[in-house]
């Protein structure tokens, strides 16, 4: 009987170190896995949200901006169709760019 007991303890000691093998094996994969992981996480950037503002005075900012972008445009594609000669289309264009600061600060007085 003892003999019995001690082979059946031998294969339940047998059965538990192959079991502990295939732990171990599990838990060294998951480790190479996560150390992967996280090399590839700090070599890919993570992409930015960039947030507009949403204050008051941010969209009124936008707001003026978009009307000049609108106007300056509109005012080229005047020239374009009233205008013959390409030196005069390329001389309110850089008309239009040098003016663009002035009328901006003259129009938008943001210091109000």
């Amino acid at each position: 009987m003892s003999k019995e007991r001690a082979r059946r303890r031998a294969e339940r000691e047998a059965e538990n170190a192959r079991q502990a093998a295939l732990r171990a094996e599990r838990e060294a994969r998951k480790a190479r896995r996560r150390r992967l992981r996280a090399r590839l996480a700090a070599a890919v950037p993570r992409p930015v949200r960039v947030a507009r503002q949403g204050g008051l005075i941010a969209r009124r900012h936008r707001a003026q901006n978009t009307v000049v972008a609108v106007l300056f445009v509109l005012v080229q594609v005047i020239a374009w169709l009233l205008l013959d000669g390409w030196a005069a289309r390329v001389g309110v264009l850089v008309l239009s760019i040098l003016m663009l600061p002035v009328l901006v600060t003259v129009i938008f007085d943001r210091r109000s």
